[in-house]
């Protein structure tokens, strides 16, 4: 399997997938560890919970049509990879890895961003965000707009 996966669903595959979501939420809230029974001559397959979450969030994202990315957190980027991952334009990458708010490694004349840092850069945007906006409602409210 390489680094990066891109799963793009079939028109008909949203359907299966919301009904395979709805049994695989009730699998998560039980206790113990998860079976699946598999097609074939397999039978059963026990799956780690955490794959098991992971494997919702595909379904979940199957099921409103839309296509998922899958790579290890430790695959390596390119700056054009990295920056179609977060959805900005890859001179906005580049000056976030100038202004060092993203972990990356030259090879060559190359650089190259490993997904864990991507993921770090975005959960730490995630919570200056939400530091941010909850400071914006205190001061409304303290202002006696609400």
């Amino acid at each position: 399997m390489s680094d990066i996966a891109t799963l793009v669903p079939e028109p008909a595959d949203a359907e299966l997938a919301a009904s395979a979501l709805r049994e695989l939420d009730a699998a998560l809230g039980a206790e113990g560890p998860v079976r699946l029974r598999v097609g074939g001559q397999a039978g059963e397959v026990e799956v780690p919970r955490s794959a098991l979450t992971a494997l919702a969030q595909v379904l979940d994202s199957f099921a409103h049509g839309e296509g998922v990315t899958v790579l290890p957190s430790q695959a390596e980027l390119t700056t054009q990879q990295a920056a179609d991952a977060l959805h900005v334009s890859r001179p906005f990458l580049i000056g976030l890895l100038d202004a060092g708010q993203i972990e990356y490694r030259t090879v060559g004349t190359h650089r190259r961003v490993k997904a864990a840092s991507l993921i770090r850069y975005l959960r730490e945007d995630d919570a200056r965000r939400l530091a941010a906006a909850d400071a914006l409602a205190a001061e409304t409210r303290e202002l006696g707009f609400v």
